[in-house]
């Protein structure tokens, strides 16, 4: 169910997706009121099924709506979930599937 409501996020918000390291990613979003507190309920959702996912939400100021900047960091040993999530994020917030 979270990886549809990751999907949907990402379709609706994601503007950019921009690898750090391998082991630390940043997602830049904008879209309307609420945002922000929408991602910070999904990436603590998503921390209790997958503890060793560290989200920071970060709102920015924005003209309308709410921009977001979402870093996702994780140990060496899951940089390989990492690339998966950035990989899907792209490719959604692109149109494209998965």
């Amino acid at each position: 169910m979270r990886l549809t409501e990751f999907d949907d996020l990402f379709a609706m918000a994601v503007r950019r997706v921009e690898p750090v390291t391998p082991t630390h990613a940043r997602l830049h979003l904008t879209g309307g009121t609420g945002l922000s507190a929408t991602v910070r309920d999904l990436t603590a959702r998503e921390t209790e099924c997958c503890s060793f996912f560290d989200f920071t939400v970060t709102p920015e100021t924005a003209g309308e709506g709410e921009t977001v900047v979402l870093d996702v960091e994780v140990p060496a040993q899951y940089a390989n979930v990492l690339d998966a999530l950035t990989l899907r994020a792209s490719a959604v917030a692109a149109g494209q599937t998965p």
